[in-house]
């Protein structure tokens, strides 16, 4: 079996070689691995396969990926750092870094949070999500710093999961948006579905929505740019960027939902949201306990240099 996913190439899209926009339009599906998928002749422009990653494409283009089922992986224990935050025989509370892939998947066979919680916590994982996902209850992306919650058996997995589904696990989140956001507070109340041109996106509407809501609150403001706290009622794929991004003004850093090509006075490396805090009742003790992580040093780097230049 395989998955069919189509593309439209946009104006900001003009001249970008075919891997690199496969690459540029998915955080799941990495470079080499787009350049796999066109070697199998597994990628077709305007109806024609296109064995040549090199392909430079132009506004309009549609690109058809036919991306194989993935063979299953058996994750391995991988000796990755990690910074632990919390752990009892229960749950185990990491800050994870930017940059780091939360589970293996097409492209991503190793390196990830898995790999290294495997090697941490040895069988002491749960196994509802297989063996693939041990231990993870929910993920955040990529490029997405802070903190992430794991279960080490299948009772505290069970319980931490109900309480995702019934929105009483607090996730606060720090971002960098564009723009100056007039109101100090306000709520984004906005359904959630899969992007109908490109379904590695999400949009507001989009396919097969669901109800998602984002409580947003100034922290600062710098002119062009404005800090603020975003809390999770509800907790869909993306969904602070395209929240953000629906009411113009995406995260700084989003390769996906940000401007194409923005001129910054700063380098990033994704965009700049951090999980800051979480909480969640334990699943043995019944007690509420919350966890806090300060922004990471490229945040706090980007945010020096915001505000000096909002002083000029």
């Amino acid at each position: 079996m395989s998955d069919e996913i189509r593309l439209a190439a946009g104006e900001e899209d003009g001249g970008k070689r075919l891997d690199a926009f496969i690459a540029a339009a998915s955080e799941d599906l990495s470079r080499n691995y787009a350049q796999l998928l066109i070697a199998d002749g597994r990628v077709q422009v305007n109806g024609r396969r296109e064995n040549s990653k090199k392909k430079k494409l132009v506004p309009g283009d549609e690109v058809i990926l036919d991306v194989p089922e993935p063979e299953p992986i058996d994750a391995v224990p991988q000796d990755i750092p990690i910074e632990v935050v919390y752990e009892d025989k229960d749950v185990i509370v990491v800050n994870k870094p930017q940059g780091m892939v939360v589970h293996p998947g097409p492209g991503n066979p190793d390196g990830t949070l898995v790999n290294a919680l495997l090697f941490h916590c040895g069988d002491s994982l749960s196994s509802i999500n297989g063996k693939v996902r041990p231990g993870i209850v929910h993920r955040i992306d990529k490029d997405t710093s802070g903190l992430l919650m794991a279960a080490k058996n299948d009772i505290a997995h069970e319980s931490l999961a109900a309480q995702l589904k019934e929105h009483s696990v607090t996730r606060e989140y720090t971002a960098l948006v564009y723009g100056n956001i007039k109101d100090d507070e306000l709520t984004i109340d906005q359904p959630i579905g899969r992007d109908f041109g490109n379904r590695m996106r999400r949009a507001v509407g989009g396919s097969n929505p669901k109800r998602a809501v984002t409580h947003i609150r100034v922290l600062r403001r710098f002119g062009q740019y404005t800090l603020v706290s975003a809390v999770l009622e509800t907790g869909r794929t993306h969904q602070i960027r395209v929240h953000m991004a629906y009411i113009r003004h995406p995260l700084v850093g989003d390769p996906m939902y940000g401007p194409k090509n923005p001129r910054l006075p700063f380098k990033t490396s994704g965009q700049l949201l951090h999980a800051g805090v979480l909480g969640f009742v334990h699943p043995r003790t019944g007690k509420y306990m919350e966890f806090r992580a300060p922004l990471p040093e490229h945040f706090e780097k980007v945010l020096s240099v915001v505000e000096q230049n909002s002083r000029k």
